[in-house]
């Protein structure tokens, strides 16, 4: 089962890099010789049929071992596409499905008798900066470059683009920290980032403004093992928990956690709300 799912993902690894590079070269203007476009075409169409077959072999392999067609596809997927690129797909879809809930006015997972607590307000402006900055680069480029049809492939890559940054913070507006009706907490960044603590787990809360030192990662456990979830540089919150709390990054990966430190725009209202204030 190793050989095939290594050689999955080996092939798709030589795949992907291929048909992009020719296709910028093609709009881009570049002439690309004839024997060099079918080489790199035939190259791509050899390397998808191998995919197929792996792909074919895998699935078969898990159903004889008496899985189900969604089962099969499902472990397929499972096993040829890293856990990093999955999650990155998840993200997106969430982040874009936050877009509806932000129209509508709906928040997710915030059942009745719990408190929503927001934390977007340290970088709502600087998203919307974003956005004008975007929209300003766009009309800027389509002006300059002289060429269609790069022009159209740059607007849909910009569009795109502003687009999943509105996701971005929709996704956070539409996602707030919750504090449950039983004390416990749910600490969220958007649909990148979900920690559930329970209300037995937490020792202490407390108000406490930090400022984070330089750029780093969304989700950062310092060697005193404090989790950080910082939304514009800064944090608000300290939680004390009993006992090491399991947490997953963004990608997949996972950690340990006596303590998290993150921003919410209303301190002592989820303190108060903690039974903390």
């Amino acid at each position: 089962m190793r050989g095939p799912v290594r050689g999955a993902r080996i092939v798709a690894g030589a795949v992907l890099p291929v048909e992009p590079a020719v296709g910028v070269c093609l709009v881009a203007g570049v002439r690309v010789p004839g024997v060099v476009l079918a080489g790199a075409e035939g190259a791509v169409l050899a390397a998808l049929v191998v995919e197929a077959f792996l792909v074919g072999r895998l699935w078969r392999v898990r159903r004889r071992a008496g899985g189900g067609r969604r089962e099969a596809t499902g472990a397929v997927l499972r096993a040829v596409v890293p856990v990093k690129a999955r999650r990155l797909v998840a993200h997106e879809l969430r982040a874009l499905q936050s877009l509806g809930l932000w129209v509508v006015r709906r928040r997710h997972g915030v059942p009745a008798g719990a408190l929503a607590v927001p934390y977007t307000g340290p970088q709502t402006a600087m998203m919307y900066g974003l956005l004008f900055v975007s929209a300003v680069e766009t009309v800027m480029l389509a002006l300059l470059i002289p060429w269609l049809a790069v022009q159209r492939v740059l607007l849909v890559l910009d569009v795109y683009g502003m687009l999943l940054v509105l996701a971005l913070h929709a996704a956070c507006a539409t996602r707030p920290h919750v504090v449950g009706a039983d004390g416990s907490l749910r600490i969220r960044y958007g649909a990148l980032f979900d920690l559930r603590v329970p209300a037995d787990a937490i020792a202490t809360a407390r108000v406490e403004r930090r400022f984070s030192e330089g750029r780093g990662a969304l989700v950062r456990l310092g060697p005193d093992d404090v989790l950080d979830l910082a939304v514009g540089g800064q944090t608000t919150v300290t939680v004390e928990l009993n006992a090491p709390l399991g947490f997953v990054r963004p990608l997949g990966g996972r950690g340990l956690a006596r303590a998290v430190r993150f921003h919410v725009d209303d301190p002592p209202a989820a303190l108060a709300a903690l039974g903390s204030g």
